[in-house]
């Protein structure tokens, strides 16, 4: 593996953040994980503003954006990155525990890349994180302008 993707997480249950950053690292999958903890974190990331005013300003090469969020929800999210010409080429995984489908289709209705129920199970949840580290951080190529660590 010779350069790995930078991942965005933006996720507010500290248990799944967990559970991902250490399927992400058993794996060696990820150089770097940024993790929002709502959406107006994440947008803060993306668009470089506040916390995060002075990172550098190539976009992560996928972004785990979870459903259920305070203050921004993720469909909103995922709304403002699709519709912005400098954003929307950034992948975009819904990774939420939803089974609706109402969001299901609102998400790719919106441009989303893929959508993924969050299994209950931990070992089922540990494969699906390090399959979808897998593919979005090695397999993928990200669109240019995305981050890369070699």
């Amino acid at each position: 593996m010779s350069t790995l993707g930078r991942i965005l997480m933006v996720e507010d249950d500290p248990r799944d953040v967990e559970l991902t950053l250490t399927a992400l690292d058993e794996y060696n999958l990820a150089n770097e994980v940024i993790v929002t903890r709502n959406g107006e974190e994440a947008l803060d990331y993306l668009y470089c503003r506040g916390d995060f005013a002075t990172r550098s300003s190539d976009n992560p090469a996928v972004m785990l954006l979870d459903l259920k969020l305070p203050k921004v929800d993720g469909l909103e999210v995922l709304q403002q990155i699709k519709s912005d010409e400098k954003l929307k080429m950034i992948p975009v995984v819904v990774l939420t525990s939803s089974h609706e489908e109402k969001d299901m289709v609102a998400s790719y209705r919106l441009g989303v890349n893929a959508y993924v129920v969050k299994p209950v199970d931990f070992h089922e949840f540990v494969n699906a994180i390090k399959e979808l580290g897998i593919f979005w951080a090695v397999i993928n190529e990200p669109p240019p302008g995305s981050a890369k660590k070699h």
